[in-house]
Formats: structure tokens, sequence, C-alpha cells
């Protein structure tokens, strides 16, 4: 097995299900996914390992969504698309802060967290900024934010682990 088709299948069902909760449509998402992963495959020597993967495929896939909705001229809800551009492509810890519960213990989290993982992740699962955005606002590289988020992220997922 190549090293593409692993990440095939270790990440088509993620790219499928952020493209079906934007378009609500399986047909659609099925198209997409299998446009995004192709795209990938030619572009795939240009990743820089700077993000998540799923983050990268993730943004091919939206991007080619766009793309779709221009082409068909089809407009979608910006409610709807805000809200699944919100889940931060399936982020366990964005999606835990819809819940309640789960919430108020990512805050007490994230107030412990020292900085610069507080702010980062602040400004990437809240803010929605981009990593490039990050590291322009700490002098820093775009590599630099993306590390620096996923740390924080993994500190929260770790500490909440052990709150359960």
């Amino acid at each position: 097995m190549t090293e593409f088709e692993k990440i095939y299948r270790t990440y088509f069902n993620d790219v499928y299900l952020y493209i079906f909760k934007l378009s609500g449509n399986e047909i659609i998402a099925e198209e997409i996914t299998s446009e995004t992963f192709f795209k990938a495959l030619h572009a795939i020597d240009n990743f820089k390992n700077e993000c998540d993967i799923r983050v990268w495929l993730c943004q091919i896939a939206k991007n080619n969504y766009f793309t779709y909705l221009k082409k068909h001229k089809k407009y979608v809800d910006i409610d709807q698309l805000n809200e699944a551009d919100n889940m931060q492509w399936y982020n366990p810890v964005v999606e835990k802060m819809e819940d309640e519960s789960d919430s108020i213990m990512i805050q007490e989290i994230l107030h412990e967290l020292d900085e610069p993982y507080k702010e980062v992740f602040m400004l990437r699962a809240l803010g929605e900024l981009s990593f490039k955005q990050i590291g322009h606002i700490f002098k820093k590289t775009d590599n630099w934010a993306c590390v620096t988020y996923h740390r924080a992220k993994n500190m929260i997922i770790e500490k909440m682990e052990e709150k359960k």
C-alpha cells in the first residue's frame, strides 16, 4: 500500500463528512470528496507538513465545493456554511464546546494554559484565523502557529481525559 493510499483510507471519511455537512447532499459530497483526493494526489509533493493533513485535505475540499457552487450557480445558506466552518474540520475540542458541560471544562482548561498556547488556540479555533495570520500576529512562521495550535489542542484533550 502506498503512502497516499494510507492517507486516502485514513481521511476519506473525514473529508466526506465535512463536505456532506456543507452540502447536505450525499452525491455532491461523494463527487467533491473524490475530486479532493484526485487534486491532493497531484499536489501531495507541495504539502509542507505545516498543518495537519486533514486540515489541508478539508481546505482543498472546501475550495472544490465553492468552485462547484459557482459552476452550478447554487447558493448556500450562510448560517449553514458558518456552522460547518466553525467545526474546524471535526476538531474534537471545538465539537465538544457545543456541549455545555464540556464547554465549561474546556474554558477552565484554556484559562490554565500557558501562553502562547492559550492565545493561539483561541485565535485559530474561535477566531478562525489562518496559521499565516496567527504567525504574523506573533511575528513567527505559519509553521510555528500550526505546531503551537496542535500542541495546545493536544494539551486540552489530555487534560479533558484526566478530568473525566
